[in-house]
């Protein structure tokens, strides 16, 4: 057999161009068509590869990386799991400072792609020494030779997606596409998705995805940062306790607000009916998009592109981790029976 070996260079030549998948099942009965952007295909298994490569590489262009040098990051854990992958190819150390709220199986996975890891406290303010945030200003400031990617305050976060994300939605619809469904954390996935599609047709309805416990809609509405809004949730990556000006707001129409059960339970039930093995912030998008329905916010006309971030695999101490439900108060006794799907042979 002749011919040349057909073969990537390594993993980062895989990232973006992520499918298109139409859902059925979990949209059963809804006006109109719905189409998950499922960026779980990227090798890192989230939509952040494509920051992570972008921002590294525009540092790299400004001479401000050398082999050796230290890359620092605040992450939830996939930002940090796609910047230590695109580290571990390109020869920097890596140092992440994660939230406390991140699940076990992401530290695992940022520790087994060689990253240090510093898990710092969930629930105190940004301001505080201990935050995530600040720790990782801390270690940029003492570790010579190091950049600090500071996601939520970086605009080649938006831009990545910008040039990948929002380009790739237009072309796969067909310019056809009327509504994006998207969470907003640091706010560079929807802010630079919808930025391109915008201008491609200002009438695309960009609508973004808000915790209970986090200060962006109403900020959206008032311009108002109400630290009255702000209160522990679960969901990891989504919403926030400060604003990022990574977020366009501008460009957002609206925000639809989702609770933590109900996000968990979407994300298993996409997972057990549409065969796709979905994050936490997955559900809370879809859960989104069923409350949208009931507010009749899409006709039959319509076209809705939600973005699915990431993977299951990260959730596996969480929301598929039947004891973890029921400590959250997530069961009750009838929906406890229905997730039993295992029988034990004695």
């Amino acid at each position: 057999m002749s011919g040349q070996i057909q073969a990537y260079n390594n993993v980062l030549e895989l990232i973006g161009e992520t499918p298109l998948i139409k859902l059925s099942q979990t949209v059963d009965g809804f006006p109109g068509d719905y189409y998950a952007k499922v960026e779980s295909f990227n090798p890192g298994h989230s939509s952040k590869d494509r920051i992570a490569l972008h921002i590294i590489e525009q540092a790299e262009n400004k001479g401000l990386l050398k082999p050796g040098d230290t890359i620092i990051e605040t992450t939830s854990g996939n930002t940090g799991f796609s910047i230590a992958m695109v580290s571990r190819i390109k020869g920097y150390d890596c140092i992440l400072a994660v939230s406390s709220k991140s699940s076990a199986d992401k530290i695992d996975m940022l520790k087994s792609m060689g990253a240090k890891v510093y898990v710092c406290p969930a629930n105190v303010s940004a301001d505080d020494p201990r935050s995530y945030y600040e720790v990782a200003k801390r270690l940029h400031e003492e570790i010579k030779n190091s950049i600090y990617i500071n996601q939520y305050f970086n605009e080649l976060n938006t831009e990545a997606h910008y040039m990948s994300t929002g380009p790739e939605i237009w072309k796969q619809t067909a310019g056809k596409i009327t509504h994006l469904v998207a969470c907003s954390g640091t706010g560079g996935t929807i802010s630079g998705t919808a930025k391109y599609l915008k201008e491609q047709n200002p009438n695309v309805q960009i609508l973004g995805v808000d915790a209970y416990g986090s200060v962006l809609k109403k900020f959206h509405e008032t311009q108002e940062f109400d630290k009255n809004e702000i209160y522990p949730y679960r969901i990891e990556g989504l919403g926030k306790n400060l604003i990022p000006t990574a977020t366009d707001f501008d460009v957002i129409d609206s925000f639809t607000k989702v609770k933590d059960e109900d996000a968990a339970h979407m994300a298993r039930k996409i997972s057990q009916t549409e065969g796709l093995f979905v994050g936490y912030t997955s559900g809370a998008a879809m859960q989104a998009v069923k409350q949208l329905v009931k507010e009749n916010a899409f006709g039959e006309d319509a076209v809705v592109v939600v973005i699915f971030p990431d993977h299951g695999s990260r959730y596996m101490s969480k929301i598929y981790n039947d004891k973890w439900m029921q400590d959250q108060g997530f069961f009750d006794s009838v929906s406890t029976a229905a997730e039993q799907h295992i029988e034990y042979i004695k």
